[in-house]
């Protein structure tokens, strides 16, 4: 059983805790059953957003005035619900996140309208959201993207490509960031919501990974959306996309950090199980020396985390830089601890089907989606050179 004296830390109330609880034992029933299943991961992923949507999950990806628990998204919320369903299965963290990310853009940034066209339907589970930003020739690079979106009349008419996107195939709708007007770089961007049975919008791929998730590449050929599916003003694509990863970015350290706590509880179950030379491996000081790292990995991002969660609900409106580096720790952390969980394990840890191959498979891709490893240092270095900006001004004047 997981450590959970995490939820007596000063970052929760009592709402939070109840929150815990609530979905351990949901998650016991509607998810533990299909931790294994990778047979069709496209149902598989259907059916945990109908689950979630039923059992009042996805309430909390949405504002409280469009079915949602809260006023506004609360990330620590967001952070809790990732790290529990983590811990059981890669697939349903999967359908959850995914419903907050490709909703969160017209939470943050979309008009009445749209709020309520969209909102309820992701709430309720009954629509499927993506978010579409990654392109051929540019994933981390966010402002050389070259998907180009005409403005004609009352409609844009988008031609270009997308891909590395989750829910490639299954999405009801896209948030899709585009290329207006003639602004260089990110000051050209824009974001659009288009319906998945837009004409001119077609899935050309499908993605296959080493953890089975739906991913698949998008194209665009004379696309026509509404005007009116606009999020903000153009040229505020960049802002959206960054202010929405800001707020997701801790929630996937929140993922890794369930991945991380089931490795161990692993690790532990097992070197109890497992005698070698007359003794208990755990009885050996070399196990027990892993173990001891492990615990502490695990300690550390879930400080982090639940900081940059904290922060952002309780003291800040952006907190970029304590998103970066929850991302960053949480899941350079949990790659470690399974890869040690995986050595405990032996020649049973690198078995098809156990539970610690797949996390072994499940956690890599947290190290490179929404912000690479590398990316996440260059946030941060940005982040604590311009803190000292003003102050090295200063002295040289």
């Amino acid at each position: 059983m997981p450590d959970r004296s995490f939820l007596a830390w000063p970052f929760f109330d009592d709402s939070h805790r109840a929150l815990a609880a609530r979905l351990e034992a949901w998650a016991d029933k509607e998810v533990a059953p299909h931790e294994h299943d990778e047979r069709d991961v496209d149902a598989l992923s259907q059916r945990f957003v109908a689950a979630l949507g039923q059992g009042g999950y996805l309430a909390y990806c949405v504002p409280k005035a469009f079915g949602g628990r809260f006023d506004k998204l609360d990330v620590r919320s967001l952070c809790l619900i990732r790290e529990t369903l983590g811990r059981r299965s890669g697939l349903a963290d999967f359908a959850f996140a995914m419903q907050g990310l490709g909703s969160a853009s017209i939470t943050l940034f979309g008009t009445e309208a749209q709020k309520r066209r969209y909102l309820p339907k992701v709430c309720a589970g009954t629509q499927i959201a993506a978010f579409a930003i990654s392109e051929p020739e540019g994933g981390s690079d966010v402002a050389a993207l070259r998907t180009i979106a005409r403005h004609e009349g009352d409609t844009y008419v988008i031609d270009g490509s997308k891909t590395w996107i989750s829910n490639a195939g299954l999405a009801h709708h896209y948030v899709v960031f585009v290329r207006t007007g003639g602004a260089p770089g990110a000051k050209g961007l824009s974001a659009l919501v288009v319906d998945a049975d837009t004409p001119g919008l077609s899935v050309t791929e499908r993605i296959p990974v080493i953890a089975p998730h739906p991913l698949g590449t998008l194209a665009f050929r004379d696309c026509r959306v509404p005007a009116a599916q606009l999020l903000g003003k153009p040229g505020d694509g960049f802002k959206i996309a960054m202010a929405t990863l800001d707020v997701f970015r801790a929630t996937v350290g929140a993922a890794a950090l369930g991945f991380a706590r089931r490795a161990l509880d692993e690790a532990v179950a097992r070197v109890n199980a497992r005698e070698v030379f007359g003794q208990k491996l755990a009885a050996f000081q070399m196990t027990q020396a892993k173990l001891a790292d492990m615990a502490v990995d695990i300690d550390a991002a879930a400080l982090l985390i639940y900081r940059a969660a904290w922060t952002k609900d309780c003291a800040a409106e952006r907190v970029t830089r304590e998103a970066a580096m929850a991302k960053l720790y949480a899941t350079e952390a949990a790659q470690r601890v399974i890869d040690e969980a995986v050595q405990l394990h032996g020649g049973q840890g690198v078995v098809a089907g156990t539970t610690v191959e797949r996390l072994y498979r499940e956690i890599r891709a947290l190290r490179i989606y929404e912000g690479t490893s590398e990316i996440q240092r260059l946030v941060i270095a940005s982040q604590v050179l311009a803190a000292e900006a003003p102050a090295a001004r200063k002295a040289a004047e």
